[in-house]
């Protein structure tokens, strides 16, 4: 029995001790001040709203007065309407949600999958409009 007992700790003093965490502080980029993201309540809207999905779809809905964005899985109806109506400065009228599937996708003879998305569309109120770039 004792035999068991040695190969048992020499396998333990092989072991390699976990390495300690090395603490660098970066700097700001030597051209000017370091970027600064929005603060409060937009910085929140930000993280809702995506941007823009432009599809060829999309564009024709703009025309109604309805508009197209990825929003973030874990948003919700309200939420992204409030996000909307900070971001632009418009009044939202209803705002519908589509979870879109993700999608098997073959390369050669790689396989994967492209990941799904959360996509709304938000109707505005009678002539209010977005200023798209395009």
């Amino acid at each position: 029995m004792g035999l068991f007992s040695r190969k048992k700790k020499e396998k333990e003093e092989e072991k390699p001790k976990p390495r300690e965490t090395v603490k660098e502080e970066i700097a700001p980029p030597a051209g000017g001040p370091a970027v600064k993201l929005p603060k409060g309540e937009d910085a929140e809207s930000y993280r809702i709203i995506l941007g823009p999905h432009i599809t060829e779809k999309g564009t024709a809905l703009e025309e109604l007065g309805k508009y197209l964005f990825r929003v973030a899985r874990d948003s919700n109806k309200l939420e992204i309407k409030k996000a909307i109506e900070k971001l632009y400065k418009v009044k939202v009228d209803k705002v519908h949600i589509l979870k879109m599937p993700s999608k098997f996708r073959q390369v050669g003879k790689y396989e994967g999958r492209r990941p799904g998305f959360k996509k709304a569309v938000v109707t505005l109120k009678e002539g209010e409009r977005i200023e798209m770039a395009k």
